[in-house]
């Protein structure tokens, strides 16, 4: 999609209009570029139809496409609304075959009082991205092609350096984001551990990182056992992938981003029933996310040191499976007693987070992982669940979700919940002693390998100064997949990039 800000409207191009409750359409920006006989019919067909809380497609007297959406009085307009309205747009368009439309940035800065033009600017074509996209690349391709809005223009009446460049932020974080959710959608016939690890390659050729993937012989020699556990049922071998983007200053301590990337997952022989199954190739879609953002990044120029890990491999039942009752030793020296084969996620992002403190002395580690579906009967469909050892970085994160649309909310975190996870014969199991809490006895379990050698409680833990770096915990599984009413295509969201690029931005 070519995005477009303008200060004028051509008379080929489809419109948007936004008509709020208790006002007239002459108000709006649009109106001076109709012609008199759009006007008229607009203002007699605008006093017939329900407008409120109903979008109209119209083609109008001089031949021009309009989209009508009707909203609520202007004051109780706000940005999470405005997130749904630009996807609407342009999910309209694209049903309705309009190929160009403008819309009015105005429009959109409703409930974002606080935010500078470039804000809404950026948030306008990272949404119209997001709202363009279809997966279709297992599609026969129809004559026509498939529905798509190739140009939007985006309405201001002063243009500025600092608008274009946030409109071209905006794009490359949103096309991003796509990537990534390409990548998650790839059914798991052909998305396996080298594949993904090959998908990170070509992206760091593209975007400007290194990578570096480590293959089975090299992860024995670090004493992964988490990650070669997992892998032993497939005949697919696990991959390590290290990217680096180190923009920042030398001697500045590195973020490091850890992903889950189980590009399929079974359950192993703790087996999935058929109605959970069908999704789990999406099951890699931390990793996915930490490519893309180190990528959108990397694109943006970002001037900072930034590490992603991505344990990569396939979960399955087979003869060669991992047992439950298995005592597996991770690089960190820490064993895990195998309770479920299907808490898998979490054993190979042990030996990430052991790997990311053995290499690089980070100051902050954040792994991302559709970790636990606990967190899904938690939360719902519309934020992932969130965890963090300093709690001066939990209001910076929740406040840059709730701008990003990249919605996340906070779970405990507490030592009493260790006792949850202590393992019989081995350090830790990997999943808790009862049903109830798994998201939070999940994060706990992890904290263990953040901690590293430390047999402190998390406090003290937190208090040795310079040992235990700062550390956040996404569990992105309630945002795995879109669901209804967000105007995106469905299958996965790719979540958490457009949180973690504007975060590590500052950060």
């Amino acid at each position: 999609m070519t995005i477009e800000l303008v200060k004028t409207l051509k008379n080929d191009v489809g419109i948007a209009l936004f008509l709020y409750e208790g006002e007239r359409l002459e108000r709006h920006s649009f109106w001076s570029f109709l012609p008199k006989i759009d006007q008229g019919y607009l203002k007699s067909l605008t006093e017939k139809l329900v407008i409120k809380n109903r979008t109209h497609v119209l083609l109008l007297p001089s031949g021009r496409r309009a989209i009508i959406i009707g909203q609520v009085k202007r004051n109780a307009m706000s940005h999470r609304k405005a997130f749904l309205f630009v996807r609407q747009v342009v999910q309209t368009a694209k049903r309705e075959g309009i190929k160009n439309i403008a819309i009015d940035s105005e429009d959109f800065e409703i409930g974002h009082e606080k935010w500078k033009p470039e804000n809404v600017l950026e948030f306008i074509a990272i949404q119209a991205e997001l709202a363009n996209f279809d997966f279709t690349s297992y599609k026969e391709v129809p004559p026509e092609g498939f529905p798509r809005v190739e140009k939007l223009y985006v309405f201001r009446e002063k243009v500025s350096a600092n608008l274009l460049a946030a409109l071209k932020r905006g794009k490359v974080i949103g096309e991003e984001i796509n990537k990534a959710r390409a990548l998650s959608n790839t059914p798991g016939g052909d998305m396996t551990p080298a594949i993904l690890a090959k998908a990170a390659v070509d992206s760091g050729k593209e975007s400007g990182f290194t990578v570096k993937i480590l293959e089975e012989p090299a992860i024995r020699k670090l004493g992964m056992g988490g990650v070669l556990g997992v892998a032993r049922g497939s005949s697919e071998k696990p991959r390590f992938i290290v990217m680096e983007y180190m923009k920042g200053k030398k001697k500045e301590k590195p973020v490091v981003l850890v992903g889950k990337g189980v590009t399929f997952d079974t359950g192993g022989l703790n087996l999935k029933p058929s109605n959970s199954i069908y999704e789990m190739h999406m099951d890699m879609s931390g990793g996915a996310a930490v490519i893309h953002t180190i990528a959108t990044l990397a694109r943006l120029k970002v001037k900072k040191n930034i590490v992603g890990l991505v344990p990569a491999v396939e979960n399955m039942p087979s003869g060669s499976s991992y047992h439950p009752g298995d005592v597996l030793k991770t690089m960190s020296g820490k064993t895990i007693e195998v309770m479920d084969t299907d808490a898998e996620g979490r054993v190979i992002l042990a030996d990430g987070l052991a790997y990311a403190q053995k290499f690089y002395d980070p100051k902050l580690i954040i792994d991302i992982a559709t970790l636990t579906g606990a967190a899904s009967v938690a939360l719902g469909s519309r934020a992932s669940a969130i965890f963090v050892t300093d709690p001066k970085l939990e209001g910076p994160f929740r406040r840059i979700a709730e701008e990003t649309g990249d919605f996340v909310w906070p779970l405990p975190l507490w030592e009493e919940y260790e006792e949850e996870i202590k393992g019989t014969f081995g350090d830790v199991a990997n999943v808790g002693k009862t049903r109830y809490g798994g998201a939070i006895t999940a994060a706990v379990f992890l904290w263990q390998f953040v901690k590293g050698p430390s047999t402190g409680s998390f406090d003290s833990a937190q208090d040795k100064s310079g040992q235990v770096p700062k550390w956040i915990h996404l569990d992105i599984a309630p945002r795995m997949t879109t669901i209804d009413g967000e105007f995106l295509a469905k299958g996965a969201a790719g979540a958490s990039i457009n949180l973690l690029t504007r975060f590590l931005s500052k950060f």
